[in-house]
């Protein structure tokens, strides 16, 4: 498993400047095209082929789904720790056969901050990299935690066992891949870390070749400590103390976590959030994460208001999306950005509207929204009123949303998950966290917090529902989803994907592709990107011909593009067989049986 990565021939490409109103979450590395994945009985997808290798090994031990995925996160935090990690959170979607359970381990802000924690003496935002790179970013991590939670219901290896890969590996050293080694290269601030630098850059501050193996013993005795002693072992003792200081120490932007906010922190159980969905005349329940994650109900929104479009079942044309359905989705999410940016929120802390956060998705509410859409494009797409009433919230300025892994698996048992995990930006917040100086490497810290609204209140002071509280789980676009027959109730697909904000955007396409267009999941996976956080619409860069691009201006549309680095995972139930899917922008696989 080791070496597998060095006999991938992953063709580079440099860190792509984004056009303006774009802020890439990750740089691009290449498209490497993948062939799709068929298994008769379980299977693993994961954005690292280590990674996925690590849970096909979980499996064939006998382990459960979520028995891999804790081994596939593990590795993941090793070998792919720009995107997410043991210092980061994750939403995991679990379905065993009867019952559907949403693990909630988003990050919480620390019990001493306020909503004027990114905003500076004169009260106005900080810039968003001086944000990110310092102390205040990093929120209380939940990944582990909530994974445990899970285990504990779910898992039937011993805890301990799952650890094995990634210690090991943690021991020997991996070889650095081309995407890794790209990240490294393209990143100003990671080096300003002595800790991160010693490990990830030679002397000289370049980083380490492709193929370099990289060992990380200090990763590999905290892994040890928590297959030992669990959760705690990173929440409290030596380890927290570590954590609590590089966040307190930082030496331009300290934060204000403390020891009892690691040891209070407690992941949460929720209920889906599901809705139903008809596409090729199949009835379905496509199940997604609550808030705080606004990711179900944007890519319900989107998908809900495009199907009341006459581009609802409209063809690929040339194996491609057309203008028109462009057009159609574009509004359509536009009007779902508008609702994301006015109600969604921690549900701990804000009220859904109307008393539901169903309310949004509503068969009346989203006839109203559909009438909105137009053969040219919306001057405003302005936030609804669910049920007629009207939001006392301020709407949230729009402000960059960063990296992800995504996590998708079927096991033997008849147990399938969609798990999406973060530490947020590319590498986090550079911050790496060791309990021994002596002893190289450590694992990287989040900068979750700079998913609140920097701007807690707007012109009049009218409160925005995602600012900044104590305690408080900042929202997401992370969206791990789930799709059921509506009928019979069974298993159809598993998927998700990293990306910030545009995760909805490439949710919504595989979903599309595979339930609308009768794509194989990796078809799907592969079609060119696109999407819009309300404003200009943005097309994957040299993906679409110039006709389209002309045909959507003449309709009124701003049109950019850029490398829209996706990282879709995707299982299809087809007959007895699994199905995968892993995106050809990354370096994942699909593994199983």
């Amino acid at each position: 498993m080791k070496h597998l990565l060095a006999g991938l021939g992953v063709g580079l490409l440099g860190a792509c400047a984004a056009p303006p109103g774009l802020v890439q979450p990750e740089a691009a590395s290449g498209f490497t095209a993948k062939p799709g994945w068929t298994f008769q009985r379980q299977a693993v997808a994961a954005a690292n082929p280590l990674a996925t290798e690590a849970g096909a090994e979980i499996l064939r031990a006998g382990g459960s789904a979520v028995d891999a995925a804790i081994a596939v996160q593990m590795v993941l935090t090793l070998v792919e720790p720009q995107s997410s990690g043991i210092g980061g959170g994750a939403f995991l979607l679990h379905h065993d056969g009867r019952k559907l359970q949403a693990f909630d381990g988003r990050e919480t802000a620390p019990a001493a901050v306020g909503e004027k924690l990114f905003l500076n003496a004169q009260d106005e935002p900080l810039p968003f990299a001086t944000a990110v790179n310092s102390g205040r970013s990093v929120g209380v991590p939940g990944a582990v935690m909530m994974l445990a939670l899970a285990h504990r219901q779910h898992g039937k290896l011993s805890w301990a066992r799952l650890f094995d890969p990634a210690i090991q590996l943690a021991e020997e050293g991996f070889p650095i891949s081309p995407r890794l080694h790209t990240l490294l290269a393209a990143d100003v601030a990671l080096k300003s870390d002595p800790v991160a630098a010693a490990y990830f850059y030679r002397a000289d501050g370049q980083p380490h070749p492709v193929g370099h193996v990289l060992r990380n013993p200090e990763l590999a005795q905290v892994l040890r400590n928590i297959a030992a002693a669990g959760p705690s072992a990173l929440h409290e003792g030596p380890v927290a103390r570590a954590i609590v200081n590089k966040v307190r120490q930082h030496p331009a932007l300290p934060g204000a976590l403390t020891l009892e906010d690691l040891k209070r922190y407690q992941p949460r159980e929720r209920e889906a959030l599901c809705f139903d969905h008809t596409a090729a005349l199949r009835a379905l329940r496509i199940c997604g994460f609550p808030p705080p994650s606004s990711g179900a109900i944007a890519i319900g929104q989107t998908l809900g208001l495009l199907a009341r479009t006459l581009q609802a079942s409209a063809p690929l044309v040339n194996d491609l999306p057309s203008s028109d359905w462009l057009h159609s989705y574009n509004e359509a999410s536009r009007l779902a950005m508008a609702d994301r940016a006015q109600y969604l929120a921690d549900p701990d802390f804000v009220a859904s509207p109307a008393g539901s956060w169903s309310s949004l998705l509503d068969a009346r509410y989203l006839d109203d929204r559909a009438r909105l859409i137009g053969p040219t494009r919306m001057p405003q797409s302005p936030a609804g009123q669910p049920g007629g009433v009207q939001s006392g919230w301020a709407p949230m300025p729009e402000q960059p949303e960063h990296g992800t892994s995504h996590i998708s698996i079927v096991d033997g048992f008849g147990n399938a998950l969609a798990m999406t995990t973060t530490i947020e930006s590319a590498f986090g917040s550079r911050l790496m966290v060791s309990t021994d100086p002596g002893r190289p490497g450590g694992f990287l810290l989040n900068n979750e917090l700079t998913d609140f609204s920097f701007a807690p209140r707007d012109a009049r002071g009218q409160p925005v529902a995602n600012r900044v509280e104590p305690g408080k789980r900042p929202r997401s676009s992370m969206s791990p989803t789930l799709v059921f027959d509506k009928s019979t109730g069974e298993l159809l697909m598993s998927t998700g994907s990293p990306g910030g904000a545009f995760i909805v955007h490439y949710t919504a396409k595989v979903l599309h592709g595979v339930l609308q267009w009768g794509l194989s999941p990796q078809a799907a996976v592969d079609l060119p990107n696109f999407g819009t956080l309300g404003g200009p619409l943005v097309l994957e860069q040299g993906r679409f011909p110039l006709a389209t691009v002309q045909a959507l201006q003449q309709r009124g549309h701003t049109v950019q593009q850029g490398e829209l680095t996706s990282g879709a995972q995707a299982l299809v139930r087809s007959g007895g067989a699994w199905l995968g899917g892993a995106d050809p922008r990354r370096e994942g696989i699909v593994a199983g049986d």
